[in-house]
């Protein structure tokens, strides 16, 4: 029992270093190229530190108390990992910032938002947000796509 305990948590540590060692493999970039930016390998090698120390904390938790073991999920989790799939398709044959439009809006109505205008309203400002945010204070460029194209003209 104990095993299978711990397998989620080990499993998510594996991964997670697997991706910090694949990202240390990333050249720097001159300083020409990134100017004030982040290097390209500096933010995944973020997130995975911030996963490790949250799967420490789920860790412990676990050696905490036992937890029961979970059902098998409902539909709006397998609705979720459908979702996902459709935002890799909209992603790589569209644009990055229309797949987190459409997915946030399905997204937010498949876990219970009734308010279409709400959901709608969601899922128009968090992709623009996430874009200027990323565009102009941290200068990251994003990948050429329908509205990307547009934008940089």
């Amino acid at each position: 029992m104990k095993i299978r305990l711990y397998t989620i948590p080990l499993v998510i540590a594996s991964i997670s270093l697997i991706i910090i060692f694949m990202a240390l493999q990333f050249e720097l970039s001159p300083p020409m190229i990134v100017g004030e930016s982040m290097q390209a390998r500096s933010f995944p090698i973020f997130l995975m530190i911030i996963n490790l120390v949250l799967v420490t904390f789920l860790a412990v938790q676990f050696f905490n108390s036992n937890p029961e073991p979970v059902p098998l999920e409902g539909p709006p989790t397998w609705g979720t990992m459908l979702l996902l799939i459709i935002f890799y398709l909209l992603t790589i044959s569209t644009d990055m910032f229309i797949g987190i439009a459409v997915v946030m809006f399905f997204m937010s109505y498949l876990w219970g938002e009734r308010r279409i205008y709400l959901a709608a309203l969601t899922a128009i400002i968090t992709p623009i947000s996430i874009f200027f945010l990323f565009d102009l204070v941290l200068r990251v460029r994003f990948p050429r796509g329908v509205l990307i194209d547009w934008y940089y003209g």
